[in-house]
Order: structure tokens, then C-alpha cells, then sequence
């Protein structure tokens, strides 16, 4: 039976290699596929790598019914064995269910791929969709680490190498405008403590507000 798969990890865990191995592993076999996305750091259509590994993808803009559109290509004869959706966080929660009626309904795998929570530690609404309907949710193997080397599990924005904790949930990475993304195990995510400043600032314990 076919099945929804997700897959998620912090950044730098490798998602987007994986969509993109899957994608081959699975081309390579003769199988045909469509590769959906949404916001990618390489522009609208594209799914891209830090590994530099790249693909055209079909943009999952709010307003396109991801089911209606597998199911018009598939009345038109195209071939269709599976589909692969990177940044998966990013999806319209609506856009996850449609992918499940794809699974239900037409038979076809969908392998996802994504981010759980952003950096204010909250939950994209896409990926709080994909928990609760997929067959299977799985991290990703590859660990980013922080720059202290202990494991990744947060993910933090930084402005001119200042971890910022308020802000629009969704704001792509702009090198011109100084916002990027950095990997944080939670104890420097919770003192703000980047790779900036890390060499100037001082650990206290974290402050307990008992009664």
C-alpha cells in the first residue's frame, strides 16, 4: 500500500539531499515522479542542496490543489510513481491533506521532507499537519551539530550575527539583507548564544522562576 512518509530534521540535517537521493534512487529505476517545493533558498521552482545538488521542482504556491493537479496529469496519460515534497513546513496545511487523498486515493507513495519547528521553537503548521496524518515520521539520521559540537535540535534566526526571537514565522535566508539561519543545541538556543558571540558570552545557569 502506498504511503505518506516524512522525514524532518533541523537545517543542515541533509533533508534536501535526501529529497533529491530519493528522487534519483527512484528515477533511476525507471520510476517517474513529480517534485513539488515550496520557498526554497534557490528561488521559486527549484529544490537545491548545501551539497550543491539541485533539481527543478514545481512550486507549492497556497493557492495550487496539489491532488487536483496530480490527478490532471494523470488524465492526460502522464505516468506518475511517486512524489516527493521538500520543505514540507512551508505547505498550506490543507496542501498535507491533499497529499495524504493522494496516498489514499491514487495509490501513490509521498515522500515529504522538512523542518518541525521554527526559530521561535513553535511548530509549522504544515509540519504539525504531515505528524498527525502520515504513516510514518521519521528523523532524518544525519545530526547537524552546534558550534559547540553537541547536537542541533534548534533552529534560530540571526540578524548581523544577533539571534532575534521575534519576526514573521517565515523569512527565507538573504545574505544581502544580513538574516541567515544558524543550528543551536537547545541550551545556547534558550541564552541566545550563536557562533558570533559565543567567545564573549557568559553561561549562567538558566534562571528558574520556582514558587
Amino acid at each position: 500500500m502506498a504511503q505518506l512518509i516524512y522525514y524532518y530534521g533541523t537545517m543542515d540535517s541533509g533533508k534536501s539531499t535526501l529529497a533529491l537521493q530519493t528522487a534519483h534512487n527512484h528515477q533511476s529505476r525507471g520510476r517517474t515522479g513529480i517534485i513539488f517545493t515550496k520557498s526554497d533558498r534557490g528561488g521559486p521552482g527549484v529544490i537545491t542542496s548545501r551539497l550543491g545538488l539541485k533539481s527543478e521542482a514545481i512550486e507549492a504556491t497556497p493557492e495550487i490543489d496539489l491532488h487536483r493537479y496530480v490527478v490532471d496529469q494523470l488524465s492526460s496519460g502522464t505516468r506518475i510513481d511517486f512524489i516527493i515534497s521538500d520543505e514540507a513546513q512551508f505547505f498550506e496545511p490543507a496542501q498535507i491533506e491533499q497529499l495524504a487523498r493522494i496516498v489514499d486515493g491514487l495509490g501513490i507513495d509521498v515522500f515529504a521532507f522538512g523542518i518541525l519547528s521554527d526559530f521561535q521553537t513553535k511548530m509549522f503548521p504544515g509540519s504539525a499537519r504531515l505528524v498527525e496524518l502520515s504513516d510514518r515520521v521519521l528523523p532524518l539520521q544525519v545530526e547537524a551539530l552546534c558550534w559547540c559540537g553537541e547536537r542541533a535540535t534548534h533552529n534560530a534566526r540571526v540578524e548581523n550575527g544577533v539571534m532575534v526571537t521575534e519576526g514573521e514565522q517565515v523569512v527565507v535566508g538573504d545574505v544581502a539583507s544580513e538574516i541567515g539561519y544558524e543550528v543551536l543545541c537547545r541550551r545556547h538556543h534558550m541564552r541566545k548564544v550563536t557562533s558570533r558571540n559565543s567567545q564573549s558570552a557568559r553561561l549562567e545557569p538558566l534562571p528558574f522562576n520556582g514558587e
